[in-house]
């Protein structure tokens, strides 16, 4: 069995620049003028930019390895704080929907200090006569620093449930794991969580001077680059840093305590623009998880 201890590293990184409402194409070129519609949920409106685009993939595939760690037919580590997430938080247990365990630690080009976390790649084998060369998607919930995570340019440590889903059947998944590092072939894909829509989860360390949210399930692109946000009573933007993984935050910087409710821009990694209006209410709870009603358009 390749494994490795899970290791849970918080990235500060700096202030961010507010983006231009701007949608490009996962290519980088152009896409159309951004679609605008609107969402009414209890009396609120929830808007939301996407570029038109049929392209669910991401490019051709590259070279690169895998292991896997945890338990054969698990969810990656088995501590329980990583269990809610790993290095990216996505809290929850990962081994339920709408991950059910097909999940990855992604090595230091993929997990980019967190700014990789959400991402979604197809990754085959066909180098051990287990393999079945079908792709099996997963998505980059966690990091793997260290190890055999920096003996390639891009290094996948998945879950043993996601490596063993590579074999040709079950019964040649225990066969694939005892194989150690695989060399296999990856892509970029579009995340598509099923009509699930992009939720706030609060950190229970918030107050009414600091906020920090988790941001998941970003259909599409998947990863976020940028967040911004907007209080009660502004009409501009204020951007937030991410503290670690798919965590942000945002201080007050006047004395005063933030004002809700929270309307939140997020920009996904290749610059498409999610605008949530009212994406956290007056009178939140830290610890608690907003749902908004609406994805980017995929």
């Amino acid at each position: 069995m390749a494994s490795r201890p899970s290791t849970f590293r918080f990235a500060v990184v700096a202030v961010l620049s507010t983006l231009p409402l701007v949608a490009s194409s996962a290519s980088g070129h152009e896409n159309p003028e951004p679609v605008v519609r609107d969402s009414p949920q209890n009396g609120t409106n929830r808007r939301y930019l996407w570029a038109s685009s049929s392209a669910r993939g991401y490019g051709g595939w590259s070279s690169g390895g895998a292991t896997w760690y945890g338990s054969p037919n698990g969810a990656g580590s088995d501590v329980p704080l990583h269990d809610a997430g790993g290095a990216c938080g996505y809290h929850g247990d990962v081994s339920q929907r709408p991950f059910k365990s097909m999940i990855a630690a992604g090595g230091p080009s993929l997990f980019k200090n967190g700014k990789g976390c959400g991402a979604c790649y197809q990754i085959r084998c066909t180098g051990n006569r287990a393999c079945s060369g079908r792709p099996v998607t997963v998505t980059v919930t966690d990091s793997c620093p260290g190890g055999a995570c920096l003996a390639e340019s891009a290094h996948f440590d998945m879950s043993g449930t996601a490596f063993g889903a590579m074999a040709n059947n079950r019964g040649m998944a225990d066969r694939l794991r005892s194989a150690g590092i695989l060399k296999i072939q990856y892509r970029r894909v579009a995340c598509n969580y099923n009509g699930r829509t992009v939720s706030f989860k609060v950190d229970a360390g918030s107050n009414p001077y600091y906020l920090a949210v988790l941001i998941e399930y970003v259909a599409g692109d998947g990863d976020i680059s940028a967040a911004d946000i907007m209080q009660a009573g502004c009409d501009s933007w204020a951007p937030m840093q991410q503290s670690w993984g798919a965590v942000w935050r945002v201080n007050s910087n006047n004395g005063q305590p933030l004002r809700a409710p929270f309307s939140v821009r997020v920009t996904s990694g290749s610059g498409k623009v999610l605008v949530v209006r009212n994406a956290i209410p007056a009178g939140w709870t830290a610890g608690r998880t907003y749902r908004s009603t609406v994805n980017y358009g995929y």
